[in-house]
């Protein structure tokens, strides 16, 4: 029998086949698409601002005679009202998108998560067309118009996550988890870059193109959704992935859970087919598993932090620096780009010490330091282990026997706390900005970094405390 480290270094790849390669593909650039299409509204908010205010207001547009005719029918009369309405969107926005999530976490669980995951998209892609591209071809501007499209929108957008975060749990165990999720989890980085780059693409046609264009790709990647996707092995007869590792070696079992040291090992065939009957778990049930109140409320002060630099960092240098608002958005590829490297590497040093929390404590640390140079790297690697690999190992206790069913719903918690927290964090952002100055929203962003570290610290302890014990 091969040892512990020769199994975590390469055995548990011997089990994926071409079909795993095509689900981690699938769910990848599906949620990737959901992110283009929110990037796509954070990259073009200085060119809707000018749209919505009178051109004698701004300096950039060519003034036409008689002011009065040409901008009776603007939305906003000056630029400032355009702002704190943008900022509005993305508050309303985040918060429909969190109570989603809650709702859409038990649909994913209770339905076939390939239809619910389809429907998200091509739904979400036709209210993005609406919003940006067909209320300017109509020239039709309403806030409450805009307002009631956006929160249908992140209703339709929290399909996403739940359902692609249970599908790869469905796929991929838990040995080299933190690895394959880490890689994983940079589909909305890379999302937020393809967002980037096809908004930039098509800009100087204006700003409607950028919302055609990603709603297109978006409604097209529904549809092969619907047709390509496998939920689990067991559609197309391979093993399921719980009862696959559970004749593996120790250090399969859950990075997660709540049991002793000492448990009993010996299990009969009949007790398992017995035993093991997979049923979706209630939302009470879910928020009591071990773990997931500490990481989702860690969670909701770090996606506080990762989602304003998500939704105004463009916005914030075309202000401020006076930079062309193209020129912002490539040099916000970068804040994602970042994510992806941490990501990745913190998966993989998770996986390696077979815990979790010790990697994000330490990341969590070095961007209190680097927070007010500007870092992604520390930021986006915990954001994306909380968002996945965690939320991944949470839905897999041995309080729920490792099913499949819980996991949606726990996806659905963690990352609907999150937005909650990112949510409240957009209008505390603006009005720490308005009134103190952008340092002290920097302030800000290290206070709620720290408290990520409190609220997970419990948790801290335990891991480092089994780790010295194991050493």
């Amino acid at each position: 029998m091969a040892g512990p480290n020769t199994f975590q270094s390469g055995a548990w790849t011997s089990r994926f086949t071409h079909h795993h390669i095509v689900v981690f593909l699938l769910t990848f650039f599906s949620y990737s698409l959901l992110h283009a299409s929110r990037k796509t509204f954070s990259n073009v908010k200085v060119s809707i601002s000018s749209q919505w205010t009178p051109t004698y207001l701004n300096k950039t547009a060519v003034k036409l005679e008689p002011v009065e005719l040409w901008n009776s029918s603007h939305l906003f009369p000056n630029a400032e009202e355009a702002t704190l309405f943008l900022g509005t969107l993305d508050t309303i926005f985040l918060f429909s998108y969190a109570v989603g999530l809650f709702i859409s976490g038990i649909i994913g669980d209770r339905f076939n998560m390939r239809w619910v995951l389809s429907f998200g998209m091509c739904s979400s892609a036709v209210v993005v067309f609406c919003f940006g591209t067909l209320t300017e071809w109509l020239h039709f501007y309403n806030k409450w118009f805009y307002c009631s499209l956006w929160i249908l929108n992140g209703l339709l957008q929290s399909t996403g996550w739940p359902c692609v975060v249970a599908v790869m749990g469905n796929w991929f165990g838990k040995a080299g988890r933190g690895v394959i999720f880490g890689l994983w989890s940079a589909c909305a980085s890379v999302g937020n870059i393809l967002g980037a780059c096809l908004a930039s693409s098509v800009l100087q046609y204006g700003y409607e193109y950028a919302f055609l264009l990603t709603a297109s790709v978006q409604f097209a990647g529904g549809i092969i959704i619907f047709f390509g996707l496998l939920i689990s092995p067991e559609e197309i007869g391979l093993p399921e992935i719980e009862k696959e590792e559970s004749s593996e070696d120790d250090p399969c079992r859950p990075l997660i859970n709540n049991e002793s040291e000492d448990h009993e090992p010996n299990y009969s065939i009949q007790e398992v087919t017995t035993i093991h009957q997979p049923k979706a778990i209630s939302f009470y049930q879910a928020c009591c598993l071990p773990g997931v109140i500490l990481y989702s409320l860690a969670y909701a002060c770090l996606k506080l932090v990762n989602y304003s630099f998500f939704f105004w960092l463009p916005f914030y240098l075309s202000n401020n620096f006076r930079w062309k608002e193209a020129e912002a958005d490539k040099l916000s590829i970068w804040y994602d780009v970042g994510g992806i490297i941490g990501g990745t590497l913190q998966g993989f040093i998770s996986d390696m010490l077979q815990k979790r929390a010790p990697v994000l404590a330490g990341s969590l640390l070095l961007a209190i330091g680097s927070l007010v140079g500007y870092s992604r790297f520390f930021i986006g690697g915990p954001s994306n282990m909380i968002s996945a690999a965690i939320s991944a190992d949470l839905g897999h206790q041995e309080l729920v026997q490792g099913s499949s069913e819980a996991l949606a719903t726990v996806t659905g918690i963690v990352d609907g706390t999150g937005s909650i927290g990112a949510a409240m964090g957009q209008f505390l952002v603006s009005l720490i900005q308005d009134n103190l100055g952008w340092m002290w929203v920097f302030y800000f962003f290290i206070l709620m970094t720290s408290c990520t570290i409190l609220f997970i610290s419990p948790l801290i302890v335990k891991e480092i405390r089994s780790l010295v014990l194991r050493r």
